[in-house]
């Protein structure tokens, strides 16, 4: 009974068991894919508080966590999802969030911290993010960039206003002395406003059909985005620049730029057109950024901004005085934040400090001299000397360095200025024909001159084919007497070789016959020696012959019988001899000397 219970326990628990994951994994199971999230609405819960749209874990409504990536399970009647792409924010870009859950701000502040209602402080950097899309608003806008040659100007544009003259400090609105160097910034274009503007040396041209300033060129990097981020950030600019001209400047023409080259006219166009051109999101920044058409060249070389006005002054003695100047000007690092919040950008430095300065110092310091100084290089470099060193003593106490105020052309009337034109004509015609004059002069002493480097050119290769002939000869005469010396001395060798090969050889002779006579002498001499030592001739002979006689000589002694030794010498037989006795020696006789017959 029991077994059949637990039994039916078991079945019924696989059962429910098989149930459930089928429940699960056909019924309950969604994927959120790759750079997807999913917003989830929960159908049961605690209602939500009156105001609030997100709900919490418990709570009824959209709810504020977001699922990522991957597998996941939820029971379709309590929950709906629905899949969302997530917010992807490339590099040179950033992500604005404007939150709509959570206190709202107190007032007068339109920048929002943790919790609070509206733009937030914190910005979104390059990255994926999953953010509710309910609760939370992300615009992607352009980072600030910065390039080579200008800084950015920084003026918070939130809290409480900075006291008059001074910068803004932290939780102040104002400018900020602190400047932004070369770089990517991802800053809340909310919270500051950064303007870029050049730094180091321009120009500004007071021409007689109007004045140019030009800026500085464009530096671009290698990189697409940087280079469409810095396209962008100059249009910008340029186009702040274009609305002051329009509002403020009735002498100034709008920004304009030099062409680019031929190739690259599209570009250059859309520069000079203003920032709308470039701006994130239209069609013709789509074009640049697909085609890769910003790069190296395409920005104009020397963007400049263009007005009506001249520099005039009467001269001392009353004379309409008109000239062309050239000011080099230069912003530095550490100074244009000060002159930013002094005076704002170039056309409103240009506008009311540059331009009035250049005017006011050009008719003081003109006035002080006649018209002819302006005629002649004495006076006309003393007035530009004076002109620049007043000019830039005066724009330096306004943290504008000046470099030089180069006068180009000088407009003088031309009832002063013709007479001293002909007066001039004249004095340097007279000095042209004395120069002639000279010319021809020193054109005669050259022929002289050219006459005489000939016949010094002739003398000198005569000599130098004497010189050459008498060397020749020097070198022949040295070598033969070499030569003859070199016989002379060999024939004096060789006969000294043979008066020594000579005696050597007599020498030698010498010495073997006396070695002959030596040796013989000393035989003879031993000879008679012996002789006289046996007294007897005869017995020294013997003597002699038995010396000679060989060691391995054998004697056989016969004893022969009756008869004579011929006809029984065939009866002898070695070995077998009869009755004959054969005494037979192996060993070797030794010779004796004869003895003499009168021995006894």
């Amino acid at each position: 009974m029991k077994r059949g219970l637990i039994g039916t326990v078991l079945v019924l628990a696989v059962f429910i068991g098989g149930a459930w994951g089928i429940w699960q994994w056909f019924f309950c199971r969604f994927y959120v894919g790759p750079g997807e999230m999913a917003v989830i609405r929960a159908n049961v819960g605690k209602p939500l508080e009156p105001g609030k749209i997100l709900a919490s874990e418990g709570q009824q409504g959209i709810q504020e966590r977001v699922l990522g990536e991957g597998r996941h399970f939820l029971n379709p009647y309590y929950y709906d999802w629905e899949i969302k792409p997530a917010y992807f924010i490339q590099p040179g870009k950033v992500g604005l969030v404007t939150a709509k859950v959570g206190t709202n701000l107190p007032e007068g502040e339109f920048i929002a911290g943790p919790g609070q209602k509206g733009i937030q402080r914190g910005v979104l950097g390059p990255g994926r993010y999953r953010l509710n899309p309910y609760g939370y608003q992300v615009d992607i806008l352009d980072a600030t960039s910065i390039q080579i040659g200008y800084v950015g100007v920084v003026s918070s544009q939130s809290g409480e206003q900075t006291p008059p003259g001074q910068f803004a400090g932290p939780n102040q609105k104002g400018t900020r002395k602190d400047i932004l160097q070369p770089g990517l910034y991802y800053v809340n274009p909310k919270e500051f406003k950064v303007d870029v503007l050049e730094i180091g040396v321009n120009q500004i041209s007071l021409l007689k059909h109007g004045g140019e300033v030009y800026t500085k060129g464009q530096l671009t990097g290698g990189n697409e985005a940087i280079q469409l981020l810095n396209a962008n950030t100059v249009q910008q600019q340029m186009q702040k620049r274009n609305d002051y001209i329009a509002q403020n400047g009735a002498n100034w023409n709008k920004v304009q730029a030099q062409p680019a080259a031929p190739q690259k006219a599209k570009a250059a166009s859309s520069y000079s057109r203003g920032a709308q051109e470039y701006a994130p999101g239209t069609e013709d920044a789509k074009q640049v950024a697909e085609q890769g058409q910003v790069n190296r060249g395409q920005m104009p070389d020397t963007p400049t901004l263009s007005f009506n006005q001249q520099v005039n002054f009467p001269s001392r003695d009353g004379f309409d005085i008109s000239l062309d100047m050239t000011v080099e000007f230069e912003f530095t690092p550490d100074s244009i934040a000060q002159i930013y919040k002094n005076y704002g950008d170039l056309p409103q430095v240009v506008d009311t400090i540059i331009l009035p300065q250049i005017a006011s110092i050009s008719r003081l310091k003109g006035s002080q001299y006649g018209a002819k100084d302006f005629i002649m290089g004495e006076g006309r470099e003393k007035f530009q000397n004076d002109l620049t060193d007043s000019i830039a003593r005066t724009l330096a106490e306004k943290k504008i360095k000046v470099h030089n105020a180069l006068i180009r052309h000088i407009l003088i009337p031309e009832q002063i200025l013709t007479p001293f034109q002909d007066a001039s004509i004249a004095v340097e015609q007279d000095l042209t024909n004395k120069e002639k004059q000279n010319t021809a002069k020193k054109q005669a002493e050259l022929n002289t001159e050219m006459g005489m480097i000939d016949q010094s050119r002739e003398k000198v290769l005569q000599e130098t084919e004497k010189m050459r002939a008498e060397i020749l000869a020097e070198q022949e005469k040295a070598v033969a007497e070499l030569k003859a010396g070199t016989t002379k001395l060999t024939a004096e060798i060789g006969k000294k070789t043979a008066e020594v090969n000579a005696d050597m050889a007599r020498t030698v002779g010498q010495a073997a016959a006396q070695v002959v006579q030596l040796v013989e002498g000393e035989r003879a001499k031993g000879l008679e020696l012996k002789a006289k030592a046996f007294k007897d001739p005869p017995a020294y002979s013997q003597y002699v012959f038995a010396t000679n006689l060989s060691d391995t000589i054998t004697l056989n002694i016969i004893h022969a019988g009756p008869g004579t030794l011929w006809t029984d010498l065939d009866k002898a037989r070695l070995g077998d001899l009869g009755a004959a006795k054969v005494l037979q020696s192996s060993a070797p006789v030794q010779a004796r000397p004869a003895v003499p017959s009168n021995a006894k």
